[in-house]
């Protein structure tokens, strides 16, 4: 009986960490559809960006009580999971409490002890959250373009984690009542679990003891191995993507805009005394397209920041443009890059490589009436808590739609037309634009 539940123990192990890794890398490839961009330059200032951001929470507390509660999560689930060391010991070598019976007990009941109260802060945290998106129902957690799974999938992931620490809680505090009537050898420190269930505990018998301590034991494994694999289907990616979103942060000023290569090349053939403009481009040779009309077009960043975007909406809520009831939602369009590029995966997984399916970004997913309502303040950017750049695909979508269909609107073609003919934006001869010095 007791090779048997090791061998499911690894079996399970096995199972769930690989069924990771292989949404890992089918995210990877997903990314890496994306142009090519260097991100590889100051390499220390990124760092100090990194540590900053995602791991010291710097932009978090702007919003005081949803970000104190962010990082008590934060800190609780990534010190909690230490205790996966443990139990990935006790469960392929059926010990109890190995690590307890190897350190020092001071220093165990130390550990065990702030991960006791750490799981009940988070346990108090999932809580605030779910009140405060379905009971408060703040306004940015609960707008149109959160309908259906986005909505589910943020009440799902806290009670998955308010079903988590309740079994360690209660784990704890099973153990800790076997501790006390001498049928487990007495180790760790469990100081909120006895608070909460030591009175109810102290009236089972040892038998109904140790199924909770089993049970919630193994709840709580499973619990682990189930959730690594929901990141897959979730906006809680960020938990992993937030670290390397954040060191390739773009590190120029807001408001600087990219200069497109396909442009650039244009405007050097253009000014080249010796370039043929005549020239037929090699065979087999695509034209490079301006801007972008889908997400194969944008760039690899572009695509990490997708899959990285925590649907908080911080970005929507300081939106200038969503505030005064335009239908741009900076959230909305990095939720829909997502999906495209995610659409374009399952193509290519399904036919071996990607089967044009008469579908784009542009249109399908994203509309013009969004993209131009963006006045690109860049207050999306600054608000973004782990540094996503939502206006840089607002730009390269209408850079397309410009450059490629003289889509752009009436008052901004005939500017456009303007500069084209007259130098200047306004519609007058170029031997007019003197005439005020006159008066």
């Amino acid at each position: 009986m007791i090779y048997i539940q090791s061998i499911v123990f690894l079996l399970l192990a096995i199972a769930g960490i690989g069924l990771f890794v292989r949404n890992i890398l089918r995210i990877r490839r997903n990314i890496f559809l994306g142009k090519k961009e260097d991100r590889s330059d100051n390499s220390s200032q990124r760092w100090r960006l990194m540590f900053r951001i995602a791991i010291g929470q710097g932009k978090m507390m702007v919003r005081p009580v949803a970000g104190f509660f962010h990082i008590v999560v934060y800190a609780g689930f990534i010190i909690i999971n230490i205790e996966l060391v443990e139990i990935f010991i006790d469960g392929i070598f059926r010990t109890h409490r190995y690590i307890g019976h190897t350190f020092p007990a001071p220093l165990y009941n130390f550990i065990t002890g702030t991960l006791d109260i750490l799981a009940f802060l988070v346990l108090l945290s999932v809580t605030v959250f779910f009140i405060r998106r379905n009971s408060i129902k703040v306004p940015r957690l609960n707008s149109k373009d959160l309908l259906g799974w986005p909505k589910i999938d943020g009440n799902l992931i806290l009670i998955i984690e308010f079903l988590m620490m309740t079994a360690l809680l209660s784990m704890n505090a099973a153990d800790s009542a076997l501790q006390k009537i001498g049928a487990t050898p007495s180790v760790g420190y469990f100081p909120v679990s006895n608070f909460i269930f030591g009175s109810l505990f102290s009236t089972f018998s040892a038998g109904n003891l140790v199924f909770i301590e089993k049970s919630t034991w193994w709840f709580h494994y499973v619990g682990v191995l189930f959730f690594m694999n929901y990141l897959y289907f979730s906006k809680h990616l960020h938990i992993l993507f937030a670290f390397p979103n954040t060191y390739y942060a773009n590190l120029n000023k807001k408001g600087q805009l990219n200069n497109l290569e396909s442009v650039t090349k244009e405007v050097k053939l253009m000014m080249d005394p010796n370039a043929d403009p005549y020239a037929a481009a090699p065979e087999g040779t695509i034209p490079e397209k301006f801007g972008a009309s889908d997400v194969t077009d944008l760039s690899w960043v572009q695509l990490l920041n997708a899959y990285t975007c925590t649907e908080c909406g911080r970005c929507t809520s300081n939106c200038p443009a969503n505030i005064t009831g335009k239908k741009l939602s900076p959230r909305k369009i990095m939720m829909s890059v997502r999906d495209r590029i995610e659409e374009v995966g399952k193509n290519i997984d399904k036919n071996g490589s990607f089967v044009d399916d008469g579908k784009s970004l542009i249109g399908e997913y994203i509309s013009a009436e969004e993209l131009w309502a963006c006045t690109s303040c860049n207050a999306c950017v600054e608000a973004c808590p782990i540094l996503i750049n939502p206006l840089s695909v607002i730009m390269d979508l209408r850079r397309y739609l410009v450059m490629e269909q003289s889509a752009a609107p009436q008052e901004l073609n005939m500017m456009m037309t303007n500069i084209e003919n007259n130098s200047a934006p306004w519609q007058f001869s170029q031997s007019d634009r003197a005439n005020w010095t006159k008066e």
